[in-house]
C-alpha cells in the first residue's frame, strides 16, 4: 500500500494493535475470565475485501465470546512476525494469521510450537518443510480461482482465431494469492496458442497500484485485449486509467477480476467488468469454530476451503443487493 513506517512508529503501531482488544472490553473482544484468547495478525487494510475480512473476524470473535487480540501488519512481514512473537509472549491460547507472503515463517512458527500454542492459517498459506507447526488452513483455493478465470476467458473467445493479448495485474509479490492465481490462470490459457500474457506486473492489491500499473501498460502497448486482475481493487483502479485513455472498460478491453466486492459488482452492472471470480472474505464464524476446536485439542481437517461462485455481467445486477462487502 505504499506505506512506509519508521522502526519506532512500526513498533508503536504493533504494540497498540496487539493490545487494543485485550482487557477492558475493546473492539472485537468476547470478554470473560474463562474466554479463549485469540491472537490474530491481519495482512493489512489494502482493499475492500480485506476490510470485510477483518470485520467478519472481529464480529465473530465477539459473538463467540472469544477475547481477540488483533494486529494490523500493514503489509509488512516483519511487523507480522513481531506481532506473533508478542502473542507468544502474552501466552494467548491460539494464534491465527493471514500471511503477508508465503515464505520466511519457519522460525516464528517453531517458536509458537515450542510454546504449545496452536496456529491456524487464514486466507493465505505458507511454505514450510517443518511438520505440525500449524493446525489447519482456512481459506480459498487460489489456484482454482485462477483456473475459473482462465476457463471463462477461453470460452468467451472460443469462436475467435485471432491472437488475444492479455495484461496481468498481479497481487503482492511473494503472496500466496498472487502466485496461485497466476498459476491457475496460466495453466488454462497455455493450452491455447492464441492466448498470450504480454505484460505482468505487481499492483500490490491496491486501487492506486492498479491505476498506476494499468496506465503504464497502456502507455507502452496499444493492443491490449484483456486485463486479468488478481483482485477487484486493482481492476477498479485500472478502469480509471482505461477511461482516462479514452477507452471503454468492458468493451474495448475485457476485464476479469477476483474477489467479489460490492464495488466490482456495481462495475459489472455498469458494463465495465466482464467477470468476477468470488473469493469469500466472511470467514469469521468458521474461524471461531476452528479456534474452539483446536483449543480443545480436537482433530480438524488440514485444509478447509470456503465455497465461492463465478459471476458475469448478466448476473451482477441481481446479485448486487446481496453483496455484504
Amino acid at each position: 500500500m505504499n506505506k512506509t513506517l519508521s522502526t519506532a512508529a512500526a513498533a508503536i503501531a504493533l504494540v497498540t494493535a496487539a493490545t487494543a482488544c485485550g482487557g477492558g472490553g475493546g473492539e472485537g473482544q468476547g470478554g470473560g475470565d474463562d474466554a479463549i484468547v485469540l491472537g490474530f495478525s491481519q495482512v493489512g487494510a489494502e482493499s475492500g475485501w480485506r476490510t470485510a475480512n477483518t470485520e467478519s473476524i472481529k464480529n465473530a470473535a465477539k459473538d463467540a465470546g472469544i477475547e481477540l487480540k488483533f494486529s494490523d501488519a500493514q503489509q509488512q512481514q516483519e511487523n507480522q512476525i513481531q506481532a506473533i512473537r508478542s502473542f507468544i509472549q502474552q501466552g494467548v491460547d491460539v494464534i491465527a494469521f493471514s500471511p503477508v507472503v508465503e515464505s520466511g515463517w519457519d522460525t516464528v512458527l517453531a517458536e509458537a510450537k515450542s510454546a504449545g500454542i496452536p496456529v491456524v492459517l487464514t486466507d493465505r498459506a505458507v511454505e514450510t518443510d517443518q511438520k505440525d507447526v500449524y493446525e489447519t488452513f482456512l481459506g480459498s483455493d487460489f489456484v482454482e480461482e485462477g483456473r475459473k478465470a482462465g476457463q471463462w476467458l477461453v470460452e468467451e473467445y472460443a469462436d475467435s482465431e485471432e491472437d488475444v493479448n492479455i495484461v496481468e495485474l498481479q497481487g503482492t509479490t511473494g503472496s500466496a494469492p498472487a502466485i496461485d492465481r497466476k498459476e491457475g490462470f496460466t495453466e488454462i490459457i497455455s493450452e491455447h496458442d492464441n492466448f498470450e500474457i504480454t505484460a505482468s506486473q505487481d499492483g500490490d492489491f491496491t486501487r492506486s497500484g492498479g491505476q498506476e500499473v494499468m496506465q503504464a501498460f497502456l502507455s507502452s502497448d496499444d493492443d491490449i485485449d484483456v486485463l486479468y486482475a488478481h483482485n477487484d481493487d486493482m481492476a477498479l483502479g485500472a478502469i480509471e486509467s482505461i477511461e482516462s485513455a479514452g477507452l471503454e472498460p468492458g468493451e474495448d478491453i475485457t476485464i476479469i477480476s477476483i474477489d467479489g466486492i460490492k464495488d466490482a459488482f456495481q462495475a459489472m452492472a455498469d458494463g465495465k467488468i466482464n467477470l468476477v471470480v468470488e473469493c469469500n472474505p466472511l470467514i469469521g464464524p468458521q474461524l471461531m469454530d476452528l479456534v474452539g476446536k483446536v483449543h480443545a485439542g480436537e482433530e480438524v481437517e488440514e485444509r478447509i476451503t470456503v465455497e465461492e461462485g463465478v459471476y458475469t455481467q448478466d448476473e451482477a445486477e441481481e446479485e448486487l443487493p446481496d453483496r455484504k462487502y
